[in-house]
């Protein structure tokens, strides 16, 4: 279990972290969201020494989190932390070589990850010379060669395309099948939904929102509606109590309803407006729930 407990940094009059308390258990996946500079990059620099902070630690299964402890995890940062004109291969094996593995273990597990990623045939090639999104795959490599506990990883389906991306989706639950926690930040909220278990939100460096996704939806305050209706912009639905336009798009209109809202008087009102296309009504999605968490 990773644990971070009371965080509080300041980076002069800017606070990155003000209390951040959040837990990641192994075998789930955590997604990690916040706007940009709410203080995600920071707390992960914390959980591997990067950043100390002024108040509170970081735990792994229940001690505070040493050099020997972060050995056993991968970490993949949103700015590249690769040698440019380092040989893709010897760069994976080199680190994973710090993690503890010998060179002979290292040199067979870059392998098996280069080729599970993609990228063996560019295993001699120099990391400078590679895309965007194939720079992403070696950061990756260098998190799992080694096998880790725990993986931290900061924004990676950053630059993939959908085939890296419904790789990299395989890999993080083959690892949390297996037991592995993995903690991951991400500004692809839809993504995040089909993907994690859990959701940890974070707005100007206080925790605002955390726990298990389906729980947080079934708690919301607000129902989501999205209505089609022939012939109508939706203004049908501007001005009634309690509903929240969230967008417009031709004939369809999507709108935050408070829970309880009477479906029936909804569906009439719709009817009235014209012939009734589509009619959806249920739980908010996790970009709902965060826009709520952050703007609350």
């Amino acid at each position: 279990m990773l644990e971070v407990v009371d965080l509080t940094k300041h980076y002069g009059s800017v606070t990155a972290l003000d209390g951040a308390t959040f837990s990641a258990a192994p075998g789930r996946i955590v997604g990690f969201l916040g706007p940009n500079g709410a203080g995600k990059t920071t707390a992960m620099r914390c959980v591997f020494g990067l950043v100390q902070p002024e108040r509170g630690e970081t735990r792994w299964q229940g001690k505070p989190i040493d050099r020997s402890a972060r050995l056993t995890f991968g970490y993949m940062p949103e700015q590249r932390g690769l040698y440019p004109r380092m040989k893709v291969a010897d760069q994976v094996a080199y680190f994973a070589q710090h993690h503890g593995l010998s060179r002979t273990v290292a040199r067979a597990a870059t392998a098996t990850w280069l080729e599970r990623l993609g990228i063996a045939d560019r295993a001699a090639s120099r990391s400078e010379t590679l895309s965007h999104g194939n720079q992403q795959r070696i950061q990756l490599a260098v998190a799992l060669a080694h096998d880790p506990a725990l993986l931290v990883l900061d924004e990676p389906f950053s630059g993939l395309d959908p085939i890296g991306i419904a790789t990299m989706t395989e890999i993080l639950q083959e690892r949390a099948a297996a037991g592995v926690g993995v903690l991951f930040s991400s500004h692809q909220l839809d993504l995040v939904e089909d993907v994690c278990q859990d959701v940890v939100i974070i707005a100007h460096g206080r925790i605002v929102a955390a726990g298990e996704i389906e729980a947080l939806k079934a708690a919301s305050g607000r129902r989501e509606l999205e209505v089609e209706v022939a012939g109508a912009d939706g203004a049908w639905l501007d001005g009634r109590p309690g509903v929240s336009i969230v967008e417009r798009s031709g004939n369809r209109v999507k709108a935050l309803v408070s829970d309880g809202a009477e479906l029936g008087d909804l569906l009439a009102a719709a009817s009235k407006a014209g012939e009734v296309r589509r009619f959806a009504y249920g739980p908010p999605r996790l970009s709902e729930l965060f826009m709520e968490a952050v703007e609350g």
